[in-house]
Parts: C-alpha cells; structure tokens; sequence
C-alpha cells in the first residue's frame, strides 16, 4: 500500500505536511516523481518549486540516503528495506480551480500538484489521511470515511481534488438516477433552490446529448471568492470552480458565469476526460503531452458548454448570443490567428501556457475552437439537410473510443466528420484547422443557414475605435493590446506603455473622456515606456477604418422557411 497523510502544523503559514509511506519495496531503489503539470491546464506547472525539504526514513525511522535526479525526482537506496517514509511540506498560497491552498479555514488540495508517486507502481491503490479538526467537512469525489479514502490507483487520487473545512454547505439532487452535489467554500449564500432548478435543465440536456453518464456520481466543488475570478478545471468524477464576486453569487453576469463555467465542466465528463486524445491515453505526468487537438477538448467544449445552456432552457437565445458574441470578439481581436493556426497554439500551450505570451503569436483553443465547432456543427447540417450535426461526431468518438479506453488522432477526427457529413471536409480543415484562413466569411455563411445576422459594431472606447489600442481606466492607464498597422501601431505604442497625460493634461482614471474631447485635435500621448518619459503624437485620426470592432448578433426579421427549419433543428438535440 502506498499513503499518504496530510496535516498542518502553523495554517498561517499555508504549508500542507505530507507523509509519504510505502510498503512492500523489493528492489534496492525507489524512484520518487512529483507531477509537473495537471490535466485540464496543458502545460508544464513545476510544482516541486513548492516543495520544502525531503527527509526519508527506514521503518525504524533511521535517515535513508536519496539523491535528486531533476527539479521534480528523487532516488531513494532502499537496498535491505521493505517499508520507507518520505516526509517534505508544500506550499500552498494560490486559490484558484487548478491549485493548492491551505490557510485557518481550509484544507484544499489537487493531489497532482503535491503527492509524489513511486515509479512503477502507479496502479496499486493509494490510501490518503488527513488530521484536520473533528468539525471539518469533507467535498470529494473520493468516499472519505473518518477524514480517510483510497483510490484505486494514482490516476484516480491525482484527479481527485478535495475541500475539507467547517464551513463547507452542500445539497444534493437527481438527474436521472444519477447524484449531483454542489458544495460551496467562500463567503456567499447559495440559492440552492434556483441552483438545482437550473443544474437539472442543462444536466439532463447534455446526459440527453451523449446518450449516459460515465459517472455513479459528480461533484461540484465552488471555491467562492470575495473578488470577481472566473475559472474551471474538470475532472473525471468532479470539478472545481472558483468564482466571485460572493455577495453577487445568485444574480447577474456573475451567476451567468456560474452557470456556464459549470455547464462547461460537466461537458468535460465525457469530453477530455473520457473521450481523450492518444497522446494522453495514459496521462505521463513527467513530461509534456503534446497534442493538436485543443480545438476538441477544449473548442468542442467551450462551444457545447454555451450552447447547451440555450437547449436545456437555461439561457435565453440573447444569453447565448452574448457569449458567442464574446468568441467572436476575443477571435478578431487576437492577431495572433494571423500567425498560428488553433491546431499548431494547441500545441504551443507547452511553451508558453496560458499567459498572452509574445504578442501576435498565437490563437486560443478556447475561443477559435468553439468557432470551429460551431462552423462544423451548421456546415454538417447544411451538408446533410439539417439531418446530422456535429453531436453525431460527438457521440461517434464517445462510443468508438471514450468507452473503449482507445485515445482518438488527428485523423480520426477529420474521418469521423468525413462519416457524418457523407463527403469529404478535407478543405474546412485545411483551412480553418491547420491554417489561419480568415473565420468571418465562413461564419457569416454559417449565421445565415440559421437566419440569423453579423454586424460589425465601432468599439465604443475611443482609444480602440479612432486610435487601435486598448487601455485600462487606471491611473495611469496601461496599454494592454496594439491593432497591428493602426495609428497607435505606427506612432510607437506597445503594450506595457502607461499613458499620463493627453495633450499634457493628466490622466486620472478618464483616459476615455480626454481622448473624446480631443477627438478632432492632434492627439500627443505622455507615456512611460521603459521606466522613460516620452511624448508620443498620435496625430488626428483621419482613417475612415475602425479598430477593434465589435460583433453583433441577431436574428433576420422575415427569415425564411428554410432558415427557420434550420434555425429549429439547431436548436434540438
């Protein structure tokens, strides 16, 4: 048996203490691995740079020798011993969905960032302990009982993340058959009631989608912040969602978010987490685990996670709308789809993660691969006269590798469209998949097979409409993002730039209001680059063009009966 044991000594201190004990040793060295990255965020975390001291002692609790071989191995001599302890601590001050915290309030752990597992005997079972106080309660997918559970192997501990603490509030339901709970940590107050209502409708729309659940059971693990924060990691019998503000929990964009970052996860039950590609069937934890297909566990995701929402009842289509509208926005404004195709940035998000990264380098799986499903999704329609859709290659993958254990390729994708669609879509991903073709003119046709309308909105910021850069409203305020070849581009702003003043008057939070009311003068921006002060003319903008447009949808009035049924069979599932 392999065990683990945590506790905390000083929770102030955010150090989690973690006993590592294995039994039944019968080769003369032990190699130690700590994870370097997690499912669910591909690319490398390093976390053994939290880790504090290693000690290993014999079964008598005499020190054992060991070397380090990288930043994340150890090699213990374990000549003559049958039973060895490796203690080490790890720091854990990050909350987020995929991390570790610990403090006075609450043990939080994802077991892949801190429990270091034996090298060759990842599929033993392995027990896990915690010593926490008497009233803790514990949020897992794992059963514990008396503050202890076993996984059958290091897989499953690793995709097993927990909350213990007092404070914990949870309610359960049913869809199906099958049991959902919902546990809260954070200052909030859950409307438990409305929660349920609308957990139910987009569950059982997406059990409807695939035809089963994977799953006995599925927990919903919310980190409540006091802040506004938005982020989701799925896993195989769970999620953890971090979200806030709290006090704006039950209304609002903030329950939108809510709802659809949940929905989002649910969809990863099958999609990534039984459905997986074949370069991740099985997970090595050591090393990167390259793939191109982001554009399917991720985009196929992002896109059924909004549009499920609006089948099951729980958004309306202005709901759904916003968020498309949202992909549509964070695609044009990423020039980086001029340069690396959402195939090629799925690989990429090994060298430089999730950060933005070199500007204009790289596309996002999230965004452009919801837009390539969504495309997908209408043209196979449009292709077999609304008779099939993209849920056909869905369900196809489901039942010929996720419940097979078999990992899925690049071209098995491509020929289970080809099966669906009855001819060849060779092209659409020679150039929307693998090339950066411009997605617009595709989209407009996809739009108007359903009735319904693009329209290019002007940005309603100043700096993004006349002049091609945005900024935040501080003071001062700081230039995240230049248009390439926009008056801005061509007078020497970057991003990093903080502008102080507009034509020599300060900037205090109202950038926007001053570059309005020299919107018909020469523009002279003071800015910090470089830790230097510099005047910058930005000069009167006379282009007609527009930067940073703004998309918007809607539906044709008067649309036709085509469109209509179109419009319906898109709709249903």
């Amino acid at each position: 048996m392999i065990s683990y044991t945590l506790y905390q000594k000083n929770p102030a201190s955010h150090y989690i203490y973690i006993d590592l004990d294995i039994d039944d040793i019968s080769q003369d060295n032990l190699l130690l691995q700590l994870p370097a990255w997690r499912p669910g965020r591909y690319e490398l975390g390093n976390f053994a740079k939290n880790i504090k001291r290693v000690d290993v002692f014999d079964a008598s609790g005499h020190p054992l020798g060991y070397s380090k071989l990288s930043k994340d191995s150890w090699l213990i001599d374990t000549s003559g011993h049958k039973k060895v302890r490796v203690t080490y601590s790890y720091y854990a001050a990050e909350l987020n969905a995929g991390s570790c915290f610990a403090d006075q309030e609450q043990l939080y752990v994802n077991p892949v960032h801190c429990c270091m597992f034996v090298d060759g005997r990842t599929m033993e079972a392995h027990r896990i302990t915690l010593r926490v106080p008497p009233d803790y309660k514990i949020a897992s997918s794992l059963a514990f009982t008396n503050f202890t559970a076993e996984s059958r192997s290091f897989d499953e501990l690793a995709d097993s993340p927990f909350i213990a603490s007092a404070s914990l509030r949870s309610h359960s339901f049913d869809v199906d058959g099958i049991e959902f709970h919902l546990h809260f940590q954070g200052i909030c107050k859950p409307d438990f009631n409305k929660l349920v209502h609308d957990f139910t409708l987009f569950t059982r729309t997406q059990i409807k989608f695939w035809g089963d659940f994977p799953r006995k059971d599925y927990h919903y693990l919310f980190q409540i912040t006091p802040h506004k924060f938005y982020h989701g990691v799925e896993h195989a019998a769970s999620t953890v969602i971090a979200l806030g503000p709290g006090y704006a929990l039950n209304s609002g964009s903030t329950y939108e978010d809510l709802l659809g970052v949940s929905s989002h996860e649910l969809f990863h039950t099958w999609n990534v987490k039984a459905i997986r590609p074949a370069e991740m069937l099985p997970y090595d934890f050591s090393r990167e685990n390259y793939a191109r297909t982001g554009y399917v566990y991720e985009g196929f995701t992002t896109y059924y996670g909004d549009k499920l929402l609006f089948t099951s009842g729980a958004f309306t289509l202005e709901q759904y709308f916003t968020t498309l509208e949202e992909r549509i926005q964070k695609h044009l404004h990423n020039y980086g789809r001029f340069n690396l195709s959402v195939a090629h940035s799925s690989w990429e998000t090994w060298l430089d993660g999730y950060v933005p990264g070199a500007p204009y380098r790289k596309t996002s799986i999230y965004d452009e691969g919801c837009l390539v499903a969504f495309m997908l999704d209408v043209m196979i329609m449009k292709t077999t006269g609304n008779r099939r859709s993209l849920q056909d290659v869905c369900q196809l993958l489901y039942r010929r590798y996720g419940k097979t254990g078999k990992g899925y390729s690049e071209q098995d994708v491509m020929e289970l469209v080809n099966e669906v669609a009855g001819s060849s879509f060779s092209d659409f991903f020679s150039r929307y998949v693998y090339s950066t073709e411009d997605f617009v003119p595709a989209l407009a046709e996809c739009f108007d097979h359903l009735g319904w309308k693009l329209v290019m909105k002007p940005a309603p910021a100043v700096s993004e409409r006349l002049y091609g850069f945005k900024a935040t409203e501080g003071s001062p305020a700081r230039i995240t993002l230049v248009a390439p070849y926009s008056p801005a581009w061509k007078a020497g702003l970057f991003g990093g730039d903080d502008v102080v003043a507009v034509n020599n008057v300060a900037v205090r939070g109202n950038l926007g209001h001053w570059l309005s009311h020299f919107a018909d003068d020469p523009v002279n921006l003071t800015v910090i680059t470089g830790e230097q002060l510099k005047t910058i003319p930005l000069g009167r903008s006379k282009s007609t063009q527009t930067w940073f447009e703004m998309p918007q949808l809607s539906v044709i009035s008067g649309a036709s009966s085509n469109q209509v049924a179109a419009m319906t069979s898109w709709s249903r599932i």
